[in-house]
């Protein structure tokens, strides 16, 4: 049956109603709610947001949830949420929302799906990746997921699977990979001061990050100290975004050259002096070294690169050089570069040239990751692991699926894929090649999904999941200090079954599931990374919400000597042989242009220059209303973003025939796509910014922005440099 001619619409709207089974309360802790017949539970945001709000979700007599909000008594989310969470009953209850198992009977793609059971689905893939491992090995099913959920049971469960199995290895390249390496280059591991000290500092340095849209709790701090200490609020950014619009100084960049604006910033603190010599002396390797190099990378000199002006260089310059209090909070749009390490590193360094780390309110924070120290060993299957088993660069899965022999590592193809978080058709950069890829005949794909989205349209069995308020699972967080509970809060529907529901099955229908770690409920797994983490148990975090894991001031300030082995600030990386969070394994060794990489914070041209023939820069910034592909399929988040649309500046529409609302054809060498034309003066001449992000399918021809982004590795350790495109530009002739 076909869902698309609306078939199912009656299964729909009877399913819904299994919504009214009883609520499972949460937590004892009964807070107030705005209707007095409900009560609220108490849960973490699973989505992939350095926030990882802590929430309250008002829970009806009948088991549906209402409004949710953040918890006022925790003191990172402070009751402030985005408002893309705050109406998730939307989400939750969308009449879209997969409900049935279905297998493919048409061609893929073509829409046509047939009904089946929860173990007929389940046994099709089993029997679907038996059959690839006779034929082609192991290595030929891929396990893929991400971050939809960043619940650890519910995202990393399949690891264990692909462990006991020796499936093929995923390497998780594309979000973090070069800011976490370029700031543990630096200080040698992944945390920093307190993310609360935001609201306690006279200066906040917003750099790389839009946080309005995407980190609204950074703005609750930054504010908190404006309003009671006068701070100043700093962002750097490549655009004039909603968070630009907060700042007292706003800088906009030219994207690729923040390392440029780091260098002109730490030459004048040398020069002025404002350098904190002794702290130097004590904590970092080479100052006298690093003030040597700088000594050409003048305010002109960055000017000329940056396109921000020398007066304001200057100014800013003279900001944090003169408040000794300044929070550098360094966002993921540094990882969205190919010379994203490297420019990370140069930010977090003005940091150290400044002292600033010594003081409440001071230093340089990107993540905190590193501080939970919790034990995944279990819940992976890391004993299991097999060395010689290949990775896979997710970020290249495009030219995986098309057979690129360097992409498969020199081996077989992949006939058979489980994905679970993630919606590779969509999010993936070089999407030409993705579908492709998913386009072949001999590619088994199963999808398990909350909607219909474009990777589960071409796949072969698509089956329902689970939403975060109806499973059990454990959250840590990277843009706070906390570990979160999240309990189940409500029944899911009765056709619906969890990531680690799945897992289980197909373990037991592919003979591992007496395999270590396999046998648990969630609830059980959560317990046992407690356990071995020497952390509170479930019960413990079922009434107190949360635990902090935040260290000390002086280790969280580094006041005890760096991460590194010599205990200094490394203004001298080690590009190629230093440990990082997220390093490829030894038999794929150091990525991209490594060799470019330069000895001292520098600019570094490893970026997609413009040239004659793709005279713009585009980026591919997320919505405020969209988060990755999720909530893209919300009415509400659809309306308030409008449609899909490139931010043209007034001078470059005018030079090329642009009217506001026309068609355009942007491309590279990668592909060309229409999309409609916004001229703004929120972008400067040269760069173009197309937010999203959109499903492809909402785009004028059916094909996305990923069209024409790349998935080249970066430098040193690999990533994905989705805001780093040179394209060409005009008004289209149709």
């Amino acid at each position: 049956m076909n869902s698309r001619h609306g078939k199912f619409l009656w299964l729909l709207a009877v399913q819904a109603l299994e919504y009214t089974n009883a609520m499972n309360i949460a937590t004892p802790i009964h807070a107030k709610s705005e209707k007095p017949d409900n009560r609220v539970g108490h849960t973490a945001c699973p989505h992939d947001c350095p926030s990882t709000c802590a929430l309250e979700v008002e829970i009806s007599e009948d088991g549906r949830i209402g409004r949710v909000r953040g918890a006022g008594d925790h003191s990172y989310t402070s009751g402030v949420i985005c408002a893309k969470v705050a109406r998730y009953a939307e989400r939750l209850y969308h009449p879209d929302r997969l409900m049935q198992p279905l297998r493919r009977t048409g061609a893929k793609g073509a829409g046509q799906w047939q009904q089946i059971s929860w173990d007929d689905a389940l046994d099709e893939i089993a029997d679907a990746f038996v059959k690839a491992e006779a034929r082609d090995g192991s290595e030929a099913i891929w396990p893929y997921f991400y971050a939809g959920t960043m619940g650890w049971v519910q995202r990393d469960s399949i690891d264990r699977l692909r462990h006991a199995k020796r499936y093929s290895g995923f390497f998780s390249s594309i979000c973090t990979n070069p800011a976490w390496t370029g700031f543990t280059m630096a200080t040698g591991t992944l945390r920093g001061p307190d993310p609360r000290e935001m609201g306690r500092t006279d200066c906040v340095v917003i750099w790389g990050t839009n946080a309005v849209s995407t980190q609204v709790n950074v703005m609750t701090h930054a504010i908190k100290s404006r309003k009671e200490r006068g701070a100043k609020i700093v962002v750097i950014d490549i655009y004039d975004n909603p968070t630009m619009k907060q700042a007292d100084m706003a800088l906009i960049v030219r994207p690729g050259t923040d390392a440029a604006l780091a260098c002109a910033v730490m030459h004048i603190a040398f020069r002025d002096g404002y350098a904190d010599r002794e702290y130097m002396a004590r904590y970092a390797d080479d100052p006298e070294g690093l003030e040597a190099h700088l000594k050409t990378k003048t305010p002109q000199w960055a000017a000329a690169i940056t396109g921000v002006s020398v007066e304001e260089i200057e100014a800013f310059a003279s900001l944090v050089g003169t408040t000794k209090k300044t929070f550098f909070r360094l966002g993921y749009g540094f990882t969205r570069q190919r010379n994203g390490a490297v420019a990370m590193h140069a930010a977090a360094s003005i940091a150290t040239v400044l002292g600033s780390w010594q003081y409440e309110g001071g230093g340089a924070f990107h993540s905190n990751s590193d501080i939970f120290r919790m034990n995944s060993a279990e819940l992976t299957g890391r004993s299991m692991k097999d060395a010689d088993i290949r990775m896979l660069d997710q970020s290249q899965i495009g030219r995986v699926l098309t057979g690129d022999a360097v992409a498969l590592r020199h081996r077989g193809p992949v006939t058979a894929m489980l994905i679970q978080n993630t919606n590779p058709a969509n999010i993936a950069p070089e999407q030409r090649l993705v579908r492709r890829g998913f386009a072949r005949a001999d590619l088994f794909v199963a999808v398990h999904e909350q909607f219909m989205t474009e990777t589960a349209e071409i796949a072969d069995i698509v089956i329902p999941a689970t939403m975060f308020v109806e499973h059990d699972d454990i959250y840590r967080a990277g843009g706070q200090n906390h570990i979160l509970l999240g309990p189940k809060l409500v029944e899911p529907p009765q056709t619906v079954r969890t990531n680690l529901f799945v897992i289980e099955e197909l373990a037991k229908r592919l003979g591992v599931a007496d395999r270590p770690g396999f046998g648990f409920t969630a609830r059980e797994m959560v317990d046992r990374i407690l356990e071995s983490s020497g952390l509170p148990d479930y019960d413990h975090f079922l009434e107190h919400k949360w635990f902090d894991r935040q260290p000390a001031f002086e280790e969280a300030h580094y006041l005890n000597g760096f991460a590194h082995p010599d205990g200094k600030f490394h203004f001298r990386p080690d590009w190629i042989n230093q440990p990082a969070p997220n390093k490829p394994p030894a038999a794929i060794g150091a990525l991209g242009p490594h060799a470019a990489l330069p000895a001292f914070p520098d600019q570094v041209d490893v970026i997609e220059v413009a040239d004659p023939e793709h005279p713009f820069r585009l980026a591919t910034s997320p919505a405020r209303n969209f988060l990755n592909s999720s909530f893209s399929e919300t009415k509400t988040s659809r309306q308030k973003e409008g449609r899909p649309e490139v931010m043209i500046n007034p001078a470059d529409a005018e030079a090329n025939g642009i009217a506001h609302g026309d068609l355009v054809r942007i491309g590279n060498s990668r592909g060309d796509l229409r999309i409609h034309a916004r001229v703004t003066t929120e972008v400067k001449a040269g760069v173009l910014i197309a937010e999203g992000l959109w499903p492809n399918k909402a785009h004028v021809d059916g094909e996305g922005i990923n069209v024409l982004t790349g998935a080249d590795p970066v430098a040193p350790y690999g990533g994905a440099a989705v805001h780093d495109n040179k394209v060409w530009l005009r008004r289209d002739a149709a």
